[in-house]
């Protein structure tokens, strides 16, 4: 339901929210408004967090969160991001441990600023989908078997319904964000909102840009560029590293069952996860690692469990899960309407994804979208073994090939804080592949201020920096 108030109704109602200037008159469901949030800093934007129902008859219904920027929201542009997973939840990944405005804090009991939130430089939309992530539902058990058709059409339903909620975001900019397996999410979703602009005679969805962080895209080249970065990087051996080279056939990998290789092939697959140790966060290779059970006990007893490794701390998942599953926390974000007989975690287990799914080449998805004049940003975390800058800098070049664009900028340097913030190219125009220097799998979780520099770049259509290189004085 869309709600409009005038500011006679809203001075009549004596509406006073701390931290919050309200600017002028606004047409947002005032039932959706986050108050504030348990143990949450004052800020003077607001925030919003809800359902949107896509099916009343199965009882199918999608949650969100979404903040607005920091300064002038009005005139900046819609920012949605998906996490991946597939069936991993955006709310507990970008908005609580990567980009949004807060972070946990060790003892799990509150939020701390994240001075390097993207809501700095757009106003920020993020989804549990599909349902039967975190906090996003069904009443019909049969909706927790999906795949990637029914989830970019369920997101495209819940987009028309959250503008109903928001009716001024109908015409602002649109940027579609996300990572990993969001690599097919978002093209996915890109896809089916331009074929409904192509169907429509009315509203049409004002999409701007595409940007994806470590995506899946091409699952045979992605996957054998993983053991390429474990060798490249020292994890390991050559012998190790050249089996898996003469033995694997990636073609026949899937995810649903990334055994199906040769046995030859398996074994030497295994070699190399036991040569990498569960000590080593793949997602991260230079990064330490969490002990759970040693935070879990310190949760509990109301110590600061945070540890920090390079100035991250690797425990924010941990400290993540005990906060949204604080009663008061899920009250506060009108969150768990239906009191599921579960808690909230980062990952689902009760759906039933289609893995096959990962097998589609997104890469023809991804030209269509370049086709339609959109910009596509394709950036990759360089500390990520999973789904590696190796993989992904190929298959945007084989992209290019096949768009036949030409380089306009040459690979090279960006520069951020007069330190190389990672390396660049760009093709036609049209299409940029980036690294990110010292990131992992999430950018935004190690490289914050060098993330928030690429988006901010982004949304504000300019290249990254390659002129900004210190003098030898400086």
């Amino acid at each position: 339901m869309g709600w409009s108030w005038n500011c006679t109704t809203m001075v009549a109602m004596g509406i006073v929210v701390m931290g919050f200037l309200f600017h002028g008159c606004f047409a947002f469901p005032p039932e959706d408004l986050v108050v504030i949030l348990p143990g949450q800093p004052v800020v003077k934007f607001r925030q919003y967090a809800g359902y949107v129902d896509l099916d009343l008859k199965k009882g199918r219904s999608l949650f969100y969160y979404f903040v607005e920027a920091q300064d002038d929201p009005d005139h900046k542009p819609l920012t949605l991001w998906l996490n991946g997973g597939p069936g991993c939840s955006s709310i507990g990944g970008g908005a609580f441990t990567e980009l949004g405005p807060f972070f946990p804090t060790g003892d799990g009991r509150g939020l701390r600023i994240n001075s390097k939130s993207w809501n700095k430089a757009s106003n920020l939309l993020f989804v549990e989908s599909p349902a039967g992530v975190g906090w996003s539902y069904s009443n019909t058990s049969s909706d927790y078997t999906c795949g990637d058709a029914s989830t970019a059409s369920d997101m495209r339903t819940f987009m028309l319904g959250w503008y109903k909620k928001f009716p001024t975001f109908k015409t602002r900019d649109l940027f579609l964000t996300g990572e990993s397996y969001a690599g097919h999410y978002i093209p996915q979703l890109a896809v089916a909102l331009l074929d409904y602009n192509e169907h429509s005679t009315e509203y049409k969805f004002p999409i701007k840009g595409v940007a994806i962080g470590n995506p899946l895209l091409k699952i045979d080249r992605d996957i054998s560029s993983t053991y390429e970065f474990l060798w490249s990087h020292g994890l390991i051996s050559d012998e190790t590293s050249l089996t898996i080279t003469n033995a694997c056939d990636f073609e026949d990998y899937t995810l649903d069952d990334p055994h199906n290789v040769s046995k030859s092939c398996n074994i030497a697959i295994s070699k190399a996860f036991e040569s990498v140790s569960e000590y080593t966060d793949n997602y991260d290779v230079i990064l330490d690692v969490c002990y759970p059970s040693i935070v879990e006990q310190e949760l509990r007893l109301r110590k600061m469990a945070t540890k920090i490794s390079v100035g991250v701390d690797v425990c924010m998942s941990y400290e993540r899960f005990f906060y949204f599953n604080l009663p008061e926390v899920q009250k506060a974000l009108h969150a768990n309407r239906t009191n599921l007989p579960y808690g909230w975690s980062m990952c689902s287990e009760i759906l039933n994804y289609n893995y096959e799914d990962g097998n589609i080449n997104m890469l023809p998805l991804l030209k269509r979208i370049i086709q339609n004049q959109i910009p596509v940003w394709v950036y990759s975390g360089d500390q990520d073994s999973v789904i590696s800058l190796i993989g992904s800098r190929t298959l945007v070049r084989e992209l290019a090939d096949d768009l036949q664009f030409n380089i306009t900028v040459p690979y090279g340097a960006w520069f951020h804080k007069k330190q190389v913030g990672g390396w660049a190219t760009e093709y036609g125009n049209l299409l940029t592949f980036a690294t990110v220097r010292g990131a992992a799998h999430m950018v935004p979780y190690t490289q914050p201020s060098r993330a928030l520099h690429l988006f901010s770049s982004f949304v504000h259509g300019r290249r990254l920096p390659n002129n900004t290189r210190p003098s030898i004085d400086d």
